[in-house]
């Protein structure tokens, strides 16, 4: 079969004439089909961060062993369903440009009703989520800073802490081999077999230019060092002979901490510990029972839960006229409150580095419309004190998160 030129047939075919008054179309400029390239591939990476994956880095070590410094992950927002944004532009009423990271009030923001999509799962306990932590009232929940924690109790569990074990519905919680808890180190004299295995077994102080913890001198429990470190680095330090003992760091039951926890605190940071707080007994380590509300459910209010339930019903549930005397009695429009029906679902959430982090056990509870994705695969992990050739932990790369 013959094959016949492009140009021989336009001469064959040619166009046809435009019609009277209209223009031929102009095609576009180079610079035009890259601005318009560029356009689309932001939408389009916008969009499947908002509604898909998010990257995030670890800048704390709250979850250390189970999520280390430098850690980069991917959180998917498709689990639980993305939000919609509250705040998308965020531009006040009174025309002034206000970017998130200076707001001081958003009582003049334009707010905007926020919805979940749905998603394939719900919240369940022990995943690693990423929210926004409730207590900086000063922002918008969507704009506030963003935690990642292991969900330890889910809406309607009744919540419990003995000795730093966790009781979900009076059954122990499961324990993961690379929580850690915190422990003084009696060693007298340093010695290089002593850094080597504080190395291996990942025992860390992140304020530390090289990251080895310091020895220091302490009245109760003599020259050593006060670490955060798994079952497993215990149960090999108890046995080499340079240590003279591990004193366990857990705080006993019925001895109240200098750090109140929630609701002894009913409003941390914002609020001072009560005077007489409902729970005088609480303290990290020996907590509860609690129970974790639920939407729909309904509680009677006394002056003993009140404190545990201040935040939900003046704060998150956006509800009008409400108030908190000077007793504590929550008040709605100047009347005692005798009874409230949560609106929504709250969680329970706790690092696994137990004695190193600032979670709900201090602020309590994380509403369900707080809740950004879960934590699903590291993608690339940086040691901070590692030289050049070896900061990438090429063990920890595409690691699901357990």
């Amino acid at each position: 079969m013959a094959v016949q030129s492009w140009e021989k047939y336009l001469e064959k075919n040619p166009s046809g004439p435009v019609p009277p008054g209209k223009e031929p179309k102009k095609r576009k400029s180079a610079v035009r089909e890259w601005g318009d390239a560029i356009l689309f591939a932001v939408v389009a990476a916008t969009l499947i961060r908002w509604a898909t994956f998010e990257a995030y880095t670890i800048p704390t070590p709250s979850m250390e062993h189970s999520l280390l410094v430098g850690d980069y992950l991917f959180v998917s927002k498709l689990h639980y369903g993305p939000r919609t944004p509250q705040t998308p532009l965020q531009v006040p009423l009174t025309h002034q440009t206000i970017w998130g990271s200076s707001i001081k009030s958003y009582s003049d923001l334009i707010q905007l009703p926020s919805y979940r999509l749905p998603g394939f799962s719900e919240v369940k306990n022990n995943d690693v989520v990423v929210f926004n932590v409730p207590f900086e009232a000063e922002h918008p929940a969507d704009l506030r800073t963003n935690y990642i924690k292991r969900c330890i109790a889910i809406a309607g569990d009744v919540l419990e802490i003995k000795q730093g074990q966790v009781f979900i519905n009076g059954k122990p919680a499961k324990n993961y081999p690379e929580m850690q808890s915190s422990y003084f180190l009696q060693v007298p004299q340093a010695n290089d077999d002593l850094t080597a295995a504080f190395k291996e077994y990942g025992v860390v102080n992140y304020d530390t230019p090289e990251g080895i913890p310091y020895q220091m001198d302490t009245e109760q429990y003599g020259r050593g060092y006060e670490v955060h470190m798994t079952q497993a680095a215990y149960e090999f330090f108890k046995k080499q002979p340079y240590v003279k003992g591990i004193v366990d760091l857990k705080t006993p039951p019925n001895q109240p901490e200098r750090q109140q926890v929630f609701p002894n605190n009913p409003d941390s940071p914002y609020s001072q510990p009560l005077a007489n707080p409902p729970f005088p007994t609480w303290n990290k380590d020996n907590y509860g029972p609690l129970q974790i509300p639920k939407e729909g459910q309904t509680v009677q209010l006394t002056p003993q839960n009140s404190p545990q339930y201040q935040k939900i019903i003046l704060r998150y549930e956006h509800n009008e006229g409400m108030s908190v005397d000077a007793n504590g009695q929550i008040l709605q429009n100047g009347q005692p409150l005798k009874s409230y029906t949560f609106k929504q679902d709250y969680y329970f959430m706790m690092g696994d580095n137990r004695h190193n982090s600032l979670d709900s056990r201090f602020w309590g509870f994380v509403p369900a419309d707080h809740i950004v994705g879960k934590a699903v695969l590291i993608w690339l992990s940086v040691d901070p004190h590692a030289s050049f050739a070896q900061k990438i932990r090429w063990n920890r790369l595409f690691n699901l998160v357990d």
